[in-house]
């Protein structure tokens, strides 16, 4: 069965990244269903395609990802989120985890903790 992949975050080359990293082998299970660059599409996304996963940015225009997190969390309870984020403090983590995301991976990140990472979220 193949897990619904959104990918949100607005920098283009992180899109790009991560779409790019979907065929890794280690990643056969991920099919990507949706690219937004900002929390207001993501949200309209999720809400359309119903992910099972979604890496998500912090800094955002028109959104952030905190406030997307928190509405995600409460229409799709089932969705995974992996928040990918610059903001590597814990107080910006526990804040995340709180209102609904299930993970957190620093930006710059390594290809293979991204992997592991989402591998884990979908256990």
């Amino acid at each position: 069965m193949k897990h619904k992949l959104m990918i949100v975050d607005d920098s283009m080359i992180i899109r790009n990244h991560i779409t790019r990293l979907m065929s890794d082998p280690r990643l056969p299970q991920f099919e990507i269903v949706g690219l937004a660059g900002d929390g207001e599409r993501a949200l309209a996304l999720a809400k359309e395609r119903r992910p099972d996963c979604i890496t998500m940015d912090l800094t955002m225009p028109n959104m952030d990802g905190e406030a997307c997190i928190e509405q995600l969390a409460a229409c799709l309870p089932e969705t995974r989120i992996l928040v990918v984020s610059a903001l590597a403090d814990k107080a910006t983590a526990l804040r995340a985890l709180t209102k609904g995301a299930h993970g957190f991976v620093h930006k710059p990140f390594s290809d293979d903790a991204l992997v592991t990472s989402l591998l884990e979220l979908m256990e």
